[in-house]
Protein backbone atom coordinates (compact mmCIF):
# COMPACT_ATOMS: atom_id res chain seq x y z
CA UNK A 1 0.00 0.00 0.00
CA UNK A 2 1.36 3.42 -0.90
CA UNK A 3 1.92 6.04 1.80
CA UNK A 4 1.04 8.95 -0.55
CA UNK A 5 -2.23 10.64 0.30
CA UNK A 6 -4.77 11.03 -2.50
CA UNK A 7 -5.31 14.58 -3.65
CA UNK A 8 -8.46 16.51 -2.81
CA UNK A 9 -9.49 16.29 -6.47
CA UNK A 10 -9.15 12.50 -6.41
CA UNK A 11 -11.20 12.26 -3.19
CA UNK A 12 -13.94 14.45 -4.68
CA UNK A 13 -14.10 12.28 -7.81
CA UNK A 14 -14.09 9.14 -5.64
CA UNK A 15 -16.97 10.54 -3.56
CA UNK A 16 -18.86 11.15 -6.82
CA UNK A 17 -18.65 7.42 -7.74
CA UNK A 18 -15.23 7.66 -9.35
CA UNK A 19 -15.69 9.60 -12.63
CA UNK A 20 -12.34 9.80 -14.40
CA UNK A 21 -10.60 7.36 -12.02
CA UNK A 22 -9.27 4.06 -13.30
CA UNK A 23 -9.73 0.87 -11.29
CA UNK A 24 -6.16 0.71 -9.82
CA UNK A 25 -6.53 4.29 -8.55
CA UNK A 26 -9.93 3.52 -6.99
CA UNK A 27 -8.49 0.45 -5.30
CA UNK A 28 -5.45 2.40 -4.02
CA UNK A 29 -7.72 5.09 -2.55
CA UNK A 30 -9.94 2.49 -0.84
CA UNK A 31 -7.00 0.68 0.71
CA UNK A 32 -5.46 3.98 1.84
CA UNK A 33 -8.73 5.09 3.44
CA UNK A 34 -8.79 1.96 5.60
CA UNK A 35 -5.78 3.20 7.61
CA UNK A 36 -5.85 6.99 7.21
CA UNK A 37 -8.30 8.83 9.44
CA UNK A 38 -7.29 12.22 8.01
CA UNK A 39 -8.22 11.20 4.46
CA UNK A 40 -11.47 9.68 5.70
CA UNK A 41 -12.30 13.04 7.28
CA UNK A 42 -11.41 14.82 4.02
CA UNK A 43 -13.60 12.38 2.12
CA UNK A 44 -16.50 13.02 4.50
CA UNK A 45 -16.19 16.72 3.69
CA UNK A 46 -16.29 15.96 -0.03
CA UNK A 47 -19.59 14.09 0.01
CA UNK A 48 -22.87 15.71 -0.95
CA UNK A 49 -25.73 16.36 1.43
CA UNK A 50 -27.82 13.64 -0.21
CA UNK A 51 -25.01 11.10 0.28
CA UNK A 52 -24.63 12.00 3.96
CA UNK A 53 -28.38 11.74 4.50
CA UNK A 54 -28.44 8.31 2.85
CA UNK A 55 -25.55 7.07 5.03
CA UNK A 56 -27.31 8.33 8.15
CA UNK A 57 -30.53 6.53 7.23
CA UNK A 58 -28.66 3.30 6.55
CA UNK A 59 -26.77 3.64 9.86
CA UNK A 60 -29.99 4.14 11.81
CA UNK A 61 -31.60 1.14 10.11
CA UNK A 62 -28.58 -1.06 10.81
CA UNK A 63 -28.46 0.03 14.45
CA UNK A 64 -32.09 -0.97 14.89
CA UNK A 65 -31.58 -4.38 13.28
CA UNK A 66 -28.42 -5.08 15.29
CA UNK A 67 -30.09 -4.07 18.55
CA UNK A 68 -33.04 -6.37 17.81
CA UNK A 69 -30.87 -9.45 17.32
CA UNK A 70 -29.40 -11.55 20.13
CA UNK A 71 -25.63 -11.55 20.40
CA UNK A 72 -24.21 -15.05 19.64
CA UNK A 73 -21.46 -16.58 21.69
CA UNK A 74 -17.89 -15.58 20.97
CA UNK A 75 -16.79 -19.07 20.04
CA UNK A 76 -19.53 -19.58 17.45
CA UNK A 77 -18.83 -16.17 15.92
CA UNK A 78 -15.13 -16.97 15.61
CA UNK A 79 -15.88 -20.33 13.98
CA UNK A 80 -18.39 -18.76 11.59
CA UNK A 81 -15.88 -16.09 10.57
CA UNK A 82 -13.17 -18.69 10.00
CA UNK A 83 -15.50 -20.97 8.04
CA UNK A 84 -16.66 -18.23 5.65
CA UNK A 85 -13.13 -16.97 5.05
CA UNK A 86 -11.64 -20.36 4.23
CA UNK A 87 -14.62 -22.41 3.19
CA UNK A 88 -18.15 -22.16 1.84
CA UNK A 89 -20.75 -24.88 2.32
CA UNK A 90 -21.36 -25.35 -1.40
CA UNK A 91 -17.78 -26.61 -1.76
CA UNK A 92 -18.52 -29.78 0.18
CA UNK A 93 -20.43 -31.71 -2.54
CA UNK A 94 -17.85 -30.73 -5.15
CA UNK A 95 -14.99 -31.95 -2.99
CA UNK A 96 -16.89 -35.16 -2.25
CA UNK A 97 -17.43 -35.63 -5.99
CA UNK A 98 -13.72 -35.05 -6.64
CA UNK A 99 -12.77 -37.68 -4.08
CA UNK A 100 -15.28 -40.14 -5.56
CA UNK A 101 -13.99 -39.60 -9.11
CA UNK A 102 -10.38 -40.11 -8.01
CA UNK A 103 -11.33 -43.26 -6.13
CA UNK A 104 -13.13 -44.62 -9.21
CA UNK A 105 -10.13 -43.77 -11.36
CA UNK A 106 -7.86 -45.69 -8.98
CA UNK A 107 -10.17 -48.73 -9.04
CA UNK A 108 -10.42 -48.72 -12.85
CA UNK A 109 -6.65 -48.34 -13.19
CA UNK A 110 -6.09 -51.41 -11.02
CA UNK A 111 -8.81 -53.46 -12.74
CA UNK A 112 -8.04 -52.63 -16.38
CA UNK A 113 -4.31 -52.96 -16.73
CA UNK A 114 -4.43 -52.21 -20.46
CA UNK A 115 -5.46 -48.60 -19.84
CA UNK A 116 -3.02 -45.82 -18.96
CA UNK A 117 -3.23 -44.57 -15.36
CA UNK A 118 -6.53 -42.68 -15.09
CA UNK A 119 -5.35 -41.14 -11.83
CA UNK A 120 -2.35 -39.68 -13.62
CA UNK A 121 -4.51 -38.36 -16.45
CA UNK A 122 -7.12 -36.59 -14.34
CA UNK A 123 -4.86 -35.46 -11.46
CA UNK A 124 -4.23 -32.00 -13.02
CA UNK A 125 -7.98 -31.38 -13.13
CA UNK A 126 -8.82 -32.57 -9.61
CA UNK A 127 -8.81 -29.17 -7.84
CA UNK A 128 -10.45 -27.18 -10.63
CA UNK A 129 -14.16 -27.83 -9.85
CA UNK A 130 -13.58 -26.77 -6.25
CA UNK A 131 -11.60 -23.69 -7.29
CA UNK A 132 -14.38 -22.70 -9.70
CA UNK A 133 -17.00 -22.96 -6.95
CA UNK A 134 -14.80 -21.19 -4.39
CA UNK A 135 -15.59 -17.87 -6.07
CA UNK A 136 -18.96 -17.84 -7.75
CA UNK A 137 -21.93 -15.58 -7.15
CA UNK A 138 -24.41 -18.47 -7.20
CA UNK A 139 -22.39 -20.61 -4.81
CA UNK A 140 -21.66 -18.09 -2.06
CA UNK A 141 -24.51 -16.41 -0.14
CA UNK A 142 -22.13 -13.60 0.89
CA UNK A 143 -20.82 -12.99 -2.62
CA UNK A 144 -22.17 -9.43 -2.99
CA UNK A 145 -20.74 -8.42 0.39
CA UNK A 146 -17.31 -9.88 -0.40
CA UNK A 147 -17.24 -8.41 -3.91
CA UNK A 148 -18.02 -4.94 -2.55
CA UNK A 149 -15.25 -5.01 0.05
CA UNK A 150 -11.85 -3.62 -1.06
CA UNK A 151 -9.32 -6.41 -1.76
CA UNK A 152 -11.61 -9.02 -0.15
CA UNK A 153 -12.14 -10.90 -3.39
CA UNK A 154 -8.48 -11.73 -3.75
CA UNK A 155 -7.96 -12.91 -0.17
CA UNK A 156 -11.19 -14.92 -0.13
CA UNK A 157 -10.40 -16.66 -3.42
CA UNK A 158 -6.83 -17.50 -2.37
CA UNK A 159 -7.91 -18.77 1.05
CA UNK A 160 -10.61 -21.00 -0.40
CA UNK A 161 -8.25 -22.24 -3.11
CA UNK A 162 -5.80 -23.20 -0.38
CA UNK A 163 -8.63 -25.03 1.42
CA UNK A 164 -9.47 -26.95 -1.78
CA UNK A 165 -5.81 -27.94 -2.22
CA UNK A 166 -5.57 -28.97 1.44
CA UNK A 167 -8.34 -31.48 0.73
CA UNK A 168 -7.41 -32.60 -2.79
CA UNK A 169 -3.65 -33.06 -2.36
CA UNK A 170 -3.89 -35.73 0.40
CA UNK A 171 -6.57 -37.58 -1.61
CA UNK A 172 -4.36 -37.47 -4.69
CA UNK A 173 -1.37 -38.67 -2.68
CA UNK A 174 -3.37 -41.64 -1.32
CA UNK A 175 -4.84 -42.76 -4.66
CA UNK A 176 -1.51 -42.12 -6.39
CA UNK A 177 0.35 -44.29 -3.92
CA UNK A 178 -2.34 -46.95 -4.26
CA UNK A 179 -1.86 -47.13 -8.03
CA UNK A 180 1.93 -46.89 -7.94
CA UNK A 181 2.26 -43.74 -10.02
CA UNK A 182 4.85 -41.04 -9.36
CA UNK A 183 3.64 -38.63 -6.66
CA UNK A 184 5.55 -35.80 -8.32
CA UNK A 185 3.64 -36.34 -11.58
CA UNK A 186 0.38 -36.47 -9.65
CA UNK A 187 0.88 -33.39 -7.48
CA UNK A 188 2.92 -31.00 -9.66
CA UNK A 189 0.43 -30.88 -12.57
CA UNK A 190 -2.31 -30.39 -10.00
CA UNK A 191 -0.56 -27.30 -8.62
CA UNK A 192 0.30 -25.98 -12.08
CA UNK A 193 -3.32 -26.21 -13.26
CA UNK A 194 -4.57 -24.56 -10.08
CA UNK A 195 -2.28 -21.55 -10.46
CA UNK A 196 -3.02 -21.45 -14.19
CA UNK A 197 -6.75 -21.28 -13.46
CA UNK A 198 -6.22 -18.29 -11.17
CA UNK A 199 -4.07 -16.49 -13.74
CA UNK A 200 -6.50 -17.15 -16.59
CA UNK A 201 -9.34 -16.26 -14.24
CA UNK A 202 -8.16 -12.65 -14.05
CA UNK A 203 -8.93 -12.40 -17.77
CA UNK A 204 -12.09 -14.46 -18.34
CA UNK A 205 -13.30 -15.35 -14.84
CA UNK A 206 -12.32 -18.19 -12.55
CA UNK A 207 -15.30 -20.40 -13.43
CA UNK A 208 -14.75 -20.01 -17.17
CA UNK A 209 -11.01 -20.52 -16.79
CA UNK A 210 -11.55 -23.82 -14.97
CA UNK A 211 -14.06 -24.97 -17.60
CA UNK A 212 -11.70 -24.08 -20.46
CA UNK A 213 -8.72 -25.89 -18.93
CA UNK A 214 -10.80 -28.98 -18.14
CA UNK A 215 -12.21 -29.12 -21.68
CA UNK A 216 -8.84 -28.60 -23.37
CA UNK A 217 -7.06 -31.19 -21.21
CA UNK A 218 -9.82 -33.77 -21.73
CA UNK A 219 -9.85 -33.29 -25.51
CA UNK A 220 -6.13 -32.90 -26.13
CA UNK A 221 -4.64 -35.27 -23.55
CA UNK A 222 -7.11 -37.59 -21.79
CA UNK A 223 -9.18 -38.78 -24.76
CA UNK A 224 -6.20 -39.49 -27.08
CA UNK A 225 -4.28 -41.22 -24.27
CA UNK A 226 -7.18 -43.59 -23.58
CA UNK A 227 -7.65 -44.18 -27.31
CA UNK A 228 -4.03 -45.27 -27.83
CA UNK A 229 -3.68 -46.81 -24.33
CA UNK A 230 -0.54 -44.84 -23.62
CA UNK A 231 0.50 -42.19 -21.09
CA UNK A 232 1.41 -38.94 -22.89
CA UNK A 233 4.95 -37.61 -22.81
CA UNK A 234 3.77 -34.73 -20.60
CA UNK A 235 3.11 -37.21 -17.80
CA UNK A 236 6.16 -39.43 -18.16
CA UNK A 237 8.91 -39.51 -15.54
CA UNK A 238 11.04 -36.93 -17.33
CA UNK A 239 8.17 -34.43 -17.27
CA UNK A 240 8.28 -33.69 -13.53
CA UNK A 241 10.88 -30.95 -13.97
CA UNK A 242 8.78 -29.26 -16.64
CA UNK A 243 5.71 -29.25 -14.41
CA UNK A 244 7.74 -27.80 -11.53
CA UNK A 245 9.06 -25.05 -13.81
CA UNK A 246 5.56 -24.35 -15.12
CA UNK A 247 4.25 -24.04 -11.55
CA UNK A 248 6.99 -21.56 -10.64
CA UNK A 249 6.50 -19.48 -13.79
CA UNK A 250 2.73 -19.38 -13.38
CA UNK A 251 3.13 -18.38 -9.73
CA UNK A 252 5.33 -15.46 -10.77
CA UNK A 253 2.77 -14.44 -13.39
CA UNK A 254 0.04 -14.65 -10.73
CA UNK A 255 2.03 -12.28 -8.51
CA UNK A 256 2.48 -9.87 -11.40
CA UNK A 257 -1.25 -10.11 -12.14
CA UNK A 258 -2.17 -9.50 -8.50
CA UNK A 259 -4.22 -6.40 -9.34
CA UNK A 260 -6.52 -8.61 -11.40
CA UNK A 261 -7.57 -10.36 -8.19
CA UNK A 262 -8.47 -7.17 -6.33
CA UNK A 263 -11.95 -6.82 -7.75
CA UNK A 264 -13.41 -10.12 -8.88
CA UNK A 265 -16.98 -8.91 -9.22
CA UNK A 266 -16.69 -9.12 -13.01
CA UNK A 267 -14.73 -12.39 -12.93
CA UNK A 268 -17.14 -14.69 -11.12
Amino acid sequence: MTTDHPTLSQLERYAAAGPGLDEPTVWAIEVHLEDCADCRARLAGSTTGDSRALVERVAVSLDREIAARPVPGGRSRSWSRLRHRWFVGTLAPWLAMTAAVLACAAVLTNLWTGLPSLVLLIAPLAPLPGVAVAWHRRADPAWELIAATPAAGMTTLLRRTAAVLAFVIPVLAIVGAGTGVSLALVLLPCLAFTVGTLVLGTLIGVRRAAAVLIAVWMLVVVAPSIAVARVPMLLEADGAGGWALATVVLSVVALLRMDGFRRLANHA
